[in-house]
């Protein structure tokens, strides 16, 4: 997406400028813009294939009995995970839908998609300015000048406003522990995250099959930059190459769930795939940065929203059950999520949106509203509420620095206010949303399950909240200063809409 009023979830990050030059020793940066949505709507008839998904009572006998009838309505298995009781369907029958939701034992199931599934092929969007020659050399002497190990370090004002400087003097982190990023893939040839990248922790799912194949997980090229970028926010190594992670000596995953066409669209059974696939493959926290496409909302009153809700559900409750915490970013529609209603014009994203008023107490926004899973909102650098980020109280848990182009810092050579990780190809870029909060949350979560190794994901989230610095609401919030108050927060200094519990802490993280 090209800005941040699109509700399109895997924009919530606008790139912005960057790439290192090889006379600093970097490799060069392949920065792209954010894609664009255009697809059209199709009618679903005889001959067009839809995915689903069909949730079942978990006992061996109805499973297997769904999965002869699901053959009978015309469907066909494509992959099935008994252990949670989902089953991941292709049919070209347009009522497929209402004869399997009819046979014993079927909870629920709905369509994937509002379109038709059909094989997606790569396309190229285009390319960001890149930053110069002597602005790198601008950020890196800033860096040499303030002591710093990274080369653009000065430039990450987010690491010492969760105190992540001085928690890697202390304790960087262990490599028994594992962060994945489920996303649009992970670079791990970056040089920044090579040095901790797990492979046996990594796949592509999406497909909605774990495809485990060597670099599979990568992205399908630079335009897919969002989870690279996503990956050194939580653990880019410091090991004197571009920028330091929250995290920077714990293990990364990469697990694939986005379409590899300009869309990059994550549908329900790729977020299926990769929490079954983390919580089998031992990692210990997921980052989550997006919604579960093609409805930012979904509403359990709607037959398929329904099922495809109770499908990540179901995925991220069997992760959690396996020692698995889920961190998700709140998104970026300004909305509040305790709120008694709001407008979604955005969804379905795969064909042609309605607009309808749901309520956000019902109608959630998925993984990020789910039991349990630890939901983020956005700071930039003055801790305000970046201007985007959504919030609510109840609904928020934790806030951590996600940038903010209204909030201009004075002391960072870039002054732009946004967050610079990694890109593919080895390069850099600053980019805004809560996509970059998320894993500003899990990578301070990874330092504190690095300090209690044994701790359950309800006691790590129970600590990162614990542990967050207390902000009060503001008096007013009005982020572009035009005498109009664009946010009301609510609540008091250990839990309001705007912070959650506070802004994370990852010195805390290592010395509690």
């Amino acid at each position: 997406m090209a800005h941040l009023s699109s509700r399109r979830r895997l924009a919530l990050a606008v790139p912005v400028a960057l790439s290192l030059t090889a006379s600093l020793g970097f490799l060069p940066a392949t920065a792209v813009a954010a894609p664009t949505s255009d697809v059209t709507a199709t009618a679903t008839t005889a001959g067009e294939t839809l995915s689903y998904v069909v949730n079942t009572r978990k006992d061996r006998g109805t499973i297997a009995s769904v999965k002869k009838a699901i053959g009978e309505a015309g469907g066909t298995v494509v992959t099935s995970y008994d252990k949670i009781g989902v089953i991941y369907v292709h049919s070209a029958d347009p009522s497929f839908a209402a004869k399997i939701r009819a046979v014993r034992g079927v909870q629920s199931a709905g369509a994937t998609r509002t379109a038709p599934f059909t094989p997606a092929a790569t396309t190229d969007v285009g390319a960001v300015d890149r930053l110069s020659a002597d602005e790198a050399a601008r950020i890196a002497e800033a860096s040499a000048e303030a002591g710093l190990d990274e080369p653009l370090e000065a430039d990450q004002w987010d690491l010492p406003a969760i105190g992540a400087d001085e928690a890697a003097e202390i304790n960087p982190g262990s490599e028994k522990v594992t962060v994945a990023v489920i996303d649009t893939g992970v670079d791990d040839t970056h040089p920044d995250l090579a040095p901790n990248f797990s492979p046996s922790q990594s796949a592509d799912c999406s497909t909605g099959v774990a495809d485990t194949s060597p670099g599979a997980w990568r992205p399908v090229d630079d335009d897919h930059y969002h989870g690279t970028h996503v990956a050194g926010s939580i653990a880019a190594a410091r090991n004197g190459v571009g920028i330091a992670g929250v995290a920077p000596n714990v293990k990364l995953s990469g697990i694939t769930v986005a379409q590899p066409d300009e869309n990059q669209l994550f549908f329900t059974e790729a977020v299926v795939c990769a929490f079954v696939f983390a919580a089998d493959n031992g990692v210990e926290i997921t980052n989550n940065s997006y919604y579960v496409d093609p409805w930012e909302y979904n509403c359990p009153d709607d037959p398929d929203q329904k099922a495809l809700l109770e499908a990540v559900d179901r995925a991220q409750k069997y992760a959690r059950s396996k020692g698995t915490l889920h961190v998700a970013s709140a998104g970026n529609s300004y909305n509040d999520l305790d709120a008694d209603a709001i407008l979604d014009d955005g969804s379905p994203n795969d064909s042609t949106p309605v607009t309808r008023t749901i309520d956000p107490h019902v109608c959630l926004d998925v993984p990020a509203q789910l039991d349990g899973v630890v939901t983020v909102s956005a700071t930039g650098y003055f801790n305000g509420k970046s201007y985007y980020s959504n919030y609510g109280k109840g609904v928020i848990d934790v806030a951590a620095p996600g940038g903010d182009a209204r909030q201009i810092p004075t002391d960072t050579p870039s002054k732009n206010g946004r967050i610079l990780s990694t890109m593919p190809s080895g390069g850099y870029a600053w980019l805004q949303g809560t996509s970059m909060a998320g894993p500003h949350a899990a990578g301070v979560a990874a330092l504190i399950k690095s300090t209690h190794p044994h701790a359950t994901p309800g006691a790590l989230a129970a600590m990162l909240k614990a542990q967050a610095t207390k902000f009060d609401c503001p008096e007013t919030y009005d982020h572009n200063n035009d005498g109009v108050v664009d946010a009301i927060c609510v609540g008091g200094p250990r839990q309001n809409g705007f912070y959650g519990a506070g802004i994370v802490d990852a010195l805390k993280a290592v010395t509690k």
